[in-house]
């Protein structure tokens, strides 16, 4: 069973409700209608039904929840609210309700008073205008240093990662972690590895060198993330920097890194900065044929999920099924 059929399963399994604020996208109609008639979760479209009829006028929207912002009753409520929040950074009252007209930002605030379980946005907006309401308005989770993110790749070389299945980060957020950030974002990734996948996380810090096969301050930033990361946790199996058939390959890694912890059977790479990250996803995806889900968000104190803007309505769904599965594990 592939990792999105799993994610849907689930998703049916304790329907929750899910925002999406891009009414104007074909690509997410598509997905909001088949989402809602597939019973994988209850979806509200920010927005006038006949804004979306415009675009895409023979889908049936029936079971689609509209909310249009400038009618909504708890509007001026969500201002004041949303003012609270933000006047500590100078805004008065007509910029907060100018900010809560920008319907990511509304959205994050109906998140906040609970009139949704989770929100998916990015297919026409950037990750920065996803990100920056949700840390405005939602915050980070307890306990969270950084927010960042992470992609499931479903490559379908079962003998590779956890069943073909790997989790890639970050390749999205953070575009120059430090060593500090970048073993968080392998802790963080190793806990997302255990929930989505139910597997034990097998974590390699990548690099284009493996145990010193290279000197550089690249290849020193990896190797103090990877002792940072084991220091904090000492039963995680983590290692690097690996090269990436290092981290992937048994034969190769005990050639180029003997007596690594990972062996060869890593199913979480951890990229050392999002130009790395990036191209290393959209290589595995595009030449390689791989599944690639996200960017999914991993910090933010209620489930806020990303999309790339060369999304299709498959990764769409996708990305609803497992922001649907983060707020029922949040429950």
């Amino acid at each position: 069973m592939g990792f999105i059929t799993r994610m849907k399963n689930k998703a049916k399994a304790d329907l929750k409700k899910i925002i999406l604020v891009e009414n104007e996208d074909e690509r997410v109609l598509q997905a909001a209608v088949e989402a809602s008639q597939d019973e994988l979760a209850e979806i509200i479209l920010l927005g006038r039904e006949e804004e979306s009829k415009a675009v895409c006028p023979d889908l049936d929207y029936s079971r689609i929840e509209f909310i249009d912002l400038e009618s909504f009753p708890q509007f001026e409520d969500y201002v004041d609210q949303y003012f609270d929040l933000r006047k500590h950074k100078g805004i008065d009252r007509e910029q907060a309700k100018e900010s809560v007209r920008d319907k990511t930002t509304f959205g994050m605030m109906l998140l906040k008073n609970d009139l949704a379980d989770g929100l998916v946005s990015g297919a026409v907006n950037s990750t920065a205008n996803t990100l920056r309401p949700a840390l405005q308005v939602l915050k980070t989770k307890a306990g969270t240093k950084l927010v960042s993110s992470f992609f499931v790749m479903d490559t379908g070389k079962k003998e590779l990662g956890h069943e073909g299945i790997f989790l890639f980060a970050d390749c999205a957020l953070n575009e120059f972690p430090n060593a500090e950030q970048l073993s968080e974002i392998a802790l963080a990734s190793a806990e997302s590895c255990r929930f989505f996948l139910d597997v034990e996380p097998r974590v390699a810090m990548l690099s284009y060198s493996s145990f010193g096969s290279a000197r550089s301050e690249a290849t020193e930033k990896v190797i103090e993330a990877g002792k940072i990361a084991r220091e904090k946790a000492p039963d995680l199996i983590l290692d690097g920097e690996l090269q990436v058939d290092a981290a992937v390959r048994e034969k190769t890694s005990q050639s180029k890194a003997p007596g690594n912890k990972v062996g060869g059977k890593a199913n979480v790479l951890i990229f050392p900065d999002i130009n790395a990250g990036n191209i290393g996803y959209k290589l595995v995806q595009h030449l390689g044929g791989a599944l690639a889900i996200g960017p999914i968000l991993q910090g933010i104190a209620k489930p806020v999920n990303d999309l790339s803007r060369g999304c299709s309505k498959e990764d769409i769904i996708g990305v609803i099924a497992v922001t649907c599965v983060q707020a029922a594990a949040r429950d």
